[in-house]
């Protein structure tokens, strides 16, 4: 900026000596140097092809009519104020023509080029990969026509290094170099340059100054700050700033809830250790450690001061926990916190405040002092964000109405509801309460965010030699009426109204074929939430000949049905039961299949009713479920076959004896989710231990008939790889054959028990995943009498699952067999399962 300013005063100085006369003396020359005052008559603007000139007058800050003193502060002034645009590469102000007391300038400039793309390579010149790429591309933004200066490079320089940073890089270097466009020569490309070094682990975590615990025990309150180890495989060493100082954050808190109150990080210093690792320094002061001295309850007059101290569980001499204490005062996740008894009935105002008032030598009295406030009732209730779900689907879920007493259980338990119908996005899930204190109301607003619910089943299994595929169709959010309304309320089928429409085929070439169409409305008459369903199905099963042929070994199980169903969700005992009653009929078609069947040829017909009881009080999110149970039981009898078919069969051909089949079939199933970690930030829980067990069994009520060749169970393998033709239930056992531990025609009792210890690794809705390290153990039984529960094939394992919304649930686990199968010596010790819209059997 120096020389502009020297080449100012020379032209001026030139300009001046110019326009005087020559003979002037040495004096007047002198003269010249002193300052002079003009009159600015005009500014000549040369240079800009893309900058307006009237903003190049307007930053320089001098206009027409302007006194100027030169030399002076306002033209050193008017340079600055156009540099500090960032906008221009060479910047000169001088006098085009002094006509005596006038003068006109000349505001001569250079623009910075704009910048046409970018691009990022590594120190070799090599392209990074498109993954890296795409991140900085967002983290960056688009950069087309923005001008090329040094703030705008530097800024990008330091995005992009802090992205390597963020991953383990903590040495990385960017530089911005600029590059000529082919085919825009007014504009520049920029190509980043990015030298990430090597990625720097963590040698050592050191700790002084720490008695209370051990120093093991410490470092594994620091999750994401790791010491490299080759046994490290799912979280490995790299040191990371943030991650860190988040860590430090756990390693206090986790003091904190032992009782040391006063604990603090007084040394802090990560040092390197060699070229690619680091050790980290930690001194502590730990301090005392505390206890729960005294805790008194102040301004309560709706609650007697037992029942709240019975709600906050915590009693003199308990390890001081302030985390704790305020959990149990506002935080509790089943409800059982001190604030749910007056949110739950109508003290919406409601606040207690929990106040240290006596420290001794290694006691804390608590003080807590309770704000009760007034009852609010509901006035309105609204919905926001459903775009394609219509209101009334939304709102018939919800448990606020007007006119009822605000509780904070009925918000959470609408929250559960909303989450469970697949619709909206938990993350996208508000609640705003608008309160009314001079009316003692409150208006609630619900936000929602539509998220895909509709479901392409892929489904794939390897069992007998053969593949076996499946694919089906869920529209998950469908409308039947708008069916008929045109097809602008197609997006791209008619949805919105919550019912439930399913398309499903399996097949595995010209052995095996099924159909099945599936319709569910949940809330029948729309007033109740009483449900009806709807389905039909074939399938036909062949050994590959036709049996139009000749030839006598043709083989072909033919199997056509429906079944009409009603549930409805009870109120009691508590309203997280539901009772489901259904009819259903099959005809079955068989051709030669006695090696199955106990019959050979002929036809069998199956009218059965069933019934079942089912309680679900799961948490929110259903594709990982971190708390709560689900426990049923389902009956299934053939009552009109059961009367018609009275009698001594014993001399009857299985073809009198099948032409209606008759059994009793019985199932129950008990799981629980039992959180292992504390509550994350999203309400949820990382750390989830699953367990299961399922029983079933199928009987008859004519012993001179037997037990139906229909409804079996099979057990054995990933539960996907079998036909499920005759109401055969398969069910899962990882670490097994297919199939491999019931005999080809089926079981009539089976007793199943499964462990699993999940971690949820990724919440996204949009790519859950979790893995997961599994116990499981059971066994078929042809007869009730030789049951034994702990007569079982026992296996162990590990396994990954994936959710995505279009395919559903994926899984890939590796079992272990723990016991032999007599029947199948050659069976392998392990083998994986991999399979694709997976279900695991329902049992």
């Amino acid at each position: 900026m120096k020389k502009h300013l020297i080449l100012l005063s020379v032209t001026l100085l030139s300009v001046t000596l110019f326009s005087q006369d020559t003979t002037q003396t040495s004096k007047e020359y002198l003269e010249v140097f002193s300052s002079k005052t003009f009159t600015v008559g005009g500014i000549t603007i040369r240079g800009a092809e893309t900058t307006d000139v009237q903003a190049i007058k307007l930053f320089a800050g001098i206009k027409e009519g302007d006194q100027l003193e030169v030399p002076g502060e306002r033209i050193p002034k008017a340079i600055q104020n156009l540099w500090d645009q960032d906008l221009f590469s060479d910047i000169t102000i001088s006098a085009a023509e002094i006509r005596g007391e006038t003068i006109y300038l000349l505001i001569e400039i250079v623009e910075l080029p704009k910048v046409a793309n970018k691009s990022f390579v590594d120190a070799n010149n090599n392209g990074l990969r498109k993954g890296v790429s795409d991140d900085l591309n967002e983290e960056i933004g688009p950069i087309g026509g923005r001008i090329a200066n040094e703030n705008f490079k530097t800024n990008s320089e330091n995005i992009i290094r802090n992205y390597f940073v963020n991953k383990g890089y903590l040495n990385a270097t960017v530089r911005a170099k600029e590059l000529k466009n082919p085919t825009q020569t007014e504009r520049i490309d920029l190509q980043f340059v990015v030298d990430r070094g090597p990625r720097i682990k963590v040698n050592a975590i050191e700790f002084e100054g720490v008695s209370a615990f051990e120093e093991q025990k410490l470092k594994k309150k620091m999750k994401n700050t790791k010491e490299k180890k080759w046994y490290r495989l799912f979280k490995r060493s790299k040191f990371i700033q943030r991650d860190y100082m988040e860590d430090q954050d756990r390693l206090m808190a986790f003091y904190n809830g032992k009782g040391h109150r006063n604990a603090k990080i007084l040394i802090d210093t990560v040092y390197n250790h060699s070229d690619n690792t680091v050790n980290v320094k930690l001194g502590m002061k730990e301090g005392n450690k505390f206890y729960f001295g005294n805790i008194a309850f102040l301004g309560n007059s709706k609650y007697k001061t037992e029942r709240l101290e019975d709600r906050l569980g915590l009693t003199r001499g308990d390890v001081y926990d302030r985390v704790k204490l305020e959990e149990r005062l506002f935080g509790g996740p089943d409800g059982g916190d001190v604030s749910s008894l007056y949110l739950d009935n109508g003290y919406l105002s409601f606040n207690a405040n929990p106040v240290e008032v006596g420290v001794n030598q290694d006691s804390i009295d608590i003080e807590v002092r309770i704000y009760e406030g007034k009852q609010y009732r509901i006035n309105k209730v609204s919905v926001a964000g459903n775009t394609i779900t219509n209101d009334h689907v939304v709102m018939r879920e919800i448990r606020t109405r007007p006119g009822d007493l605000f509780s904070r259980a009925d918000l959470m338990r609408t929250q559960r509801e909303l989450a469970a119908l697949g619709y909206f996005s938990p993350e996208g899930f508000g609640v705003n309460p608008i309160q009314n204190p001079t009316e003692g109301t409150v208006d609630i607003e619900y936000t929602v965010e539509e998220k895909p619910s509709d479901q392409i089943e892929l489904q794939g299994g390897w069992g007998g030699g053969r593949l076996v595929g499946t694919f089906g169709v869920s529209f998950n959010n469908f409308s039947i009426r708008n069916i008929f309304k045109g097809k602008k309320y197609w997006t791209p089928v008619p949805k919105g109204d919550g019912q439930r429409l399913s398309i499903r085929a399996q097949t595995n070439g010209s052995f095996y074929t099924a159909y099945t169409l599936s319709f569910v409305e949940p809330w029948l008459g729309g007033r109740k939430p009483n449900s009806f369903s709807l389905s039909v199905q074939r399938s036909k099963q062949t050994n590959g000949l036709n049996v139009t042929d000749s030839s006598i070994g043709a083989q072909e199980l033919v199997i056509t049905g429906g079944s009409l169903g009603l549930g409805k969700r009870l109120t009691r005992p508590d309203d997280y039961f539901q009772l489901f009653v259904s009819g259903s009929y099959q005809h079955y078609s068989l051709l030669n299949f006695g090696s199955i069947f106990s019959f050979a040829t002929g036809t069998s017909n199956n009218l059965a009713i069933t019934g079942s009881i089912l309680r679900d009080s799961r948490s929110i999110n259903p594709i990982f479920y971190s708390s709560g149970s689900k426990t049923g039981l389902t009956v299934k009898v053939t009552p009109l076959a059961a009367v018609h078919k009275r009698g001594d069969f014993s001399n009857a051909t299985d073809q009198d004896k099948f032409d209606w089949v008759q059994y009793h079939k019985w199932k129950f199933t008990s799981e629980w989710y039992t959180p292992l970690s504390r509550r994350s930030e999203d309400g949820g829980h990382k750390f989830v231990l699953y367990t299961k067990v399922g029983a079933g069994y199928l009987g008859n009520f004519n012993k001179t008939i037997g037990d139906s060749p229909f409804e079996r169970f099979y057990l054995g393998g990933s539960a996907l790889t079998g036909f499920q033709l005759d109401g055969r239930e398969i069910i899962a056992l990882r670490g097994y054959d297919d199939l491999s531990l019931s005999p080809a025609t089926g079981s009539t009792f089976i007793n199943k028990y499964s462990m699993e210890l999940r971690y949820l690794i990724s919440p996204n809705p949009n790519a859950t995943i979790f893995g997961l390290g599994f116990l499981e153990a059971g066994d078929t039984w042809s007869d009730f009498k030789d049951f034994n529960p702990f007569a079982v094939k026992r296996s162990t394992g590990v396994g990954l699952r994936i959710f995505l919304p279009m395919f559903g649930l994926m899984g890939l686990d590796y079992g272990w067999r723990l016991d032999d199968v007599l029947n199948n010596p050659g069976m392998p010790l392990g083998q994986f399962h991999f399979t694709i819209g997976m279900n695991l059997g329902e049992l």
